[in-house]
């Protein structure tokens, strides 16, 4: 629950990176933060940041899979991936207010699970919260990265498909 109602707090604010300091609290309703060319995922951090030209202009706490610890192996193991995959297309009619796809798996994870017999899942995405999420607690997607909804906005806005993104343990 500590967790939970550490998230909600958090996402009602980003942390903007602005010109004339090195990071400024903005409501994210109102954030105009332009365009950012790569999106860093520390999941040990529980944090999501757009970067453009190597510097943060805004910052997220997630929720992960409900098996966060290590990489996604294979459908069903609740597992956020690992390693560096694109943000190829969107989907603003997600259930999950908006959503980002993450390119996973790539070949690498395909082959892996290949050799094991397993399917290695896919339908990852950075998407915001459903109307039910207060009852969730933790971490809770099947292997996603979660934000809040008015995150969400600002990620949308923010982040054109084709984006790279690095998720580190």
């Amino acid at each position: 629950m500590a967790r939970l109602a550490r998230f909600a707090l958090l996402s009602a604010l980003i942390i903007v990176a602005a010109p004339a300091s090195p990071h400024r609290s903005a409501a994210v309703a109102d954030a105009d933060i332009g365009k950012a060319d790569y999106v860093f995922v520390d999941k040990s951090e529980r944090r999501l940041n757009l970067l453009r030209d190597g510097a943060v202009i805004a910052s997220f706490p997630v929720m992960l899979g409900f098996n966060p610890d290590g990489h996604k192996t294979q459908q069903g193991d609740g597992r956020t991936p690992e390693g560096d995959y694109v943000l190829d297309w969107r989907n603003p009619k997600s259930r999950f207010h908006l959503s980002l796809h993450v390119s996973y798996p790539n070949a690498a994870d395909s082959e892996q699970a290949a050799v094991r017999g397993v399917s290695p899942g896919g339908d990852i995405f950075i998407h915001g919260t459903p109307a039910w999420f207060a009852l969730a607690g933790g971490d809770w997607t099947l292997g996603c990265i979660a934000v809040s909804n008015a995150g969400m906005d600002v990620i949308w806005k923010a982040v054109p498909d084709g984006t790279p993104i690095t998720i580190q343990p």
